[in-house]
């Protein structure tokens, strides 16, 4: 979504105005749900767009038809039941979308109103294109759980496995919606939970898509998957945790697992599949063999896998052995604790004390028990979990954030960044060398944070003169131009293209002077002039062979 919304806003796209796309997507925000039957945190999405072209009837109707049609998913119609936005202080009720279902043959009572949390979307930042959505859900047969169980609840009667979203309103500065001029779609459909459903299974692991990673997790702990409870949710999360992390670690912006974004969420994944392989009794590294799964499974969808095969063995493995060993110190820092709680009489150990261990050492609430019942202890369980709750909101607030593409929003002050972003990396190959390429990304209204490909530390010297000649850019008040290209013809022309990305055969080129060139989606400013002094902050090591600038733009 987020590389699309400057043609959500207007700007002309290479293919056209009609667009259908497949791919791999991270859903951070239901890490902890992981492990019931329908919630993953990596999933393949089928989606198709329109960019102010076809509108709701349209792609309701489109909908309806793929759902139910017996050329496509021949879904029965009494399976089937939807949601809409039922409107708010700032948005009306979209009964348009609610007649539009009924008129196909929706009855009413299998149409529901439900609120902003459940059918809105956006926008990508604080600012931009957002609209209401409408929410596809098939109906399990199983049991309702009482009188108001209905789609949105998750008591997996109801499993969602499509929504269209419509882009009609665009968010202001202080909060309000103005109207779109043009308005668009952009819909999405999880081939996994559709795959379950199609085929009448009970959950998304029991399709053929998982079977492989279930073997894979049965052969690395001894367990057997469907006899017990407990050991069945620890190997899905492993399974889709281990595949997840192997699409982040195989990404072509290469993440790897930190304390702060994306990597923090990375590692997060990572720790959590130990922390269940330790509970179905595995003491050492064991995640290799089934991300390898994943990675000959996509390989042919997506190359990348494949290419980057070693380098995501590797990080998973010293990810792994470095938290086994934080696990140790969490323990040995336990048995500190352990005499001075055995001295108070109430044999309590504080939530605080053992918040405390989770957040410092990653240390498993869990194992934290099991020791303090081996003392003769006892956990203050609703302590910890008030704490947890709070860290679990901050968390999700933020990895929300982490994947979008590298720009917060799409603001005046965020575009001069991104902007910056092209000045930069060519000043940095004119003091460096040809070999430096970006690696990532990340721009709010506020700063910027470039990584790129060089082996050692800048000096002060280079640091100065990559400041001058950015500088010298914006002084200049060079003319930022795009132009429509075919890919080949852009690489001709001597644009760079980042990431090694996979791009359409018509692409955007932006020239900034005669400067830069570009392949790139945008934003970007239409001059320089504006753009303020930039200041290179720090430099810093992100990872082997990658150097970090984090960079302001200084208003006079």
């Amino acid at each position: 979504m987020h590389p699309l919304v400057p043609y959500l806003m207007g700007e002309p796209h290479p293919a056209g105005t009609r667009l259908t796309d497949y791919q791999k997507c991270i859903r951070t925000g239901d890490i902890d749900a992981v492990g019931d039957p329908s919630h993953l945190t990596c999933f393949e999405m089928l989606g198709n767009w329109s960019l102010g072209d076809y509108f709701k009837k349209e792609a309701i109707e489109f909908s309806f038809e793929f759902l139910t049609d017996p050329k496509y998913l021949n879904i029965p119609l009494d399976k089937l039941s939807v949601t809409v936005f039922a409107g708010d202080a700032d948005v009306p009720r979209d009964d348009e979308s609610a007649g539009i279902w009924n008129g196909l043959g929706i009855p009413k009572e299998r149409i529901h109103f439900l609120p902003r949390s459940d059918n809105w979307w956006g926008p990508a930042g604080e600012t931009g294109p957002c609209g209401p959505d409408t929410e596809m859900f098939i109906d399990t047969g199983k049991v309702a759980c009482g009188p108001e169980c209905r789609p949105g609840c998750h008591c997996g009667k109801y499993i969602e496995i499509w929504n269209d979203v419509f882009m009609q309103y665009n968010k202001q500065k202080d909060g309000s919606y103005k109207k779109l001029e043009r308005t668009c779609v952009d819909t999405g459909m999880g081939i996994e939970r559709t795959v379950a459903m199609l085929n009448g299974k009970k959950s998304v692991y029991e399709t053929e898509i998982f079977i492989p990673f279930i073997e894979a997790v049965e052969r690395q702990t001894g367990k057997k998957y469907g006899v017990s409870d407990s050991d069945d949710v620890s190997i899905r999360i492993i399974c889709d945790h281990t595949r997840a992390a192997t699409f982040i670690l195989g990404d072509p912006k290469a993440v790897t697992p930190s304390n702060v974004g994306a990597g923090y969420v990375l590692r997060r994944l990572i720790r959590r599949s130990v922390r269940h392989g330790r509970k179905l009794g595995v003491d050492g590294v064991f995640l290799g063999p089934i991300a390898e799964v994943a990675i000959e499974k996509y390989k042919n969808a997506y190359p990348e896998l494949g290419e980057k095969a070693a380098f995501v063995l590797a990080e998973l493995k010293a990810e792994e052995e470095k938290f086994l060993e934080t696990l140790k110190k969490g323990e040995a820092e336990f048995e500190k604790m352990l005499p001075n709680l055995q001295k108070d009489p109430r044999k309590v150990m504080s939530g605080r004390l053992a918040f405390k261990l989770y957040d410092t050492y990653g240390f498993p609430i869990e194992l934290t028990e099991e020791l303090a019942a081996e003392g003769g202890l006892t956990v203050n369980r609703e302590e910890f979990d008030e704490a947890f709750k709070k860290h679990q909101e901050l968390s999700r607030a933020g990895s929300e954030q982490v994947f979008k593409g590298g720009l917060a929003d799409h603001s005046a002050e965020t575009t001069a960044y991104h902007t910056a972003t092209h000045l930069l990396q060519k000043a940095l190959r004119m003091v460096l060398g040809d070999h430096v390429g970006q690696k990532g990304s990340n721009i709010t209204a506020e700063r910027m944070r470039f990584d790129f490909t060089h082996p050692a530390p800048m000096t002060p010297d280079q640091v100065a003169e990559v400041e001058r000649i950015v500088n010298e850019q914006i002084k200049a008040d060079l003319p930022v131009t795009m132009e429509m290209l075919s890919l080949e013809e852009a690489k001709k022309s001597g644009a760079m293209a980042l990431f090694g990305e996979k791009y359409e055969n018509v692409v955007k080129v932006y020239s900034i002077g005669n400067f830069s060139k570009e392949v790139c989606g945008g934003p970007h400013v239409e001059r320089t002039g504006s753009m303020g002094t930039f200041k290179i902050q720090k430099e810093q090591s992100s990872s082997a062979g990658v150097r970090r600038i984090r960079a302001v733009l200084e208003k006079s």
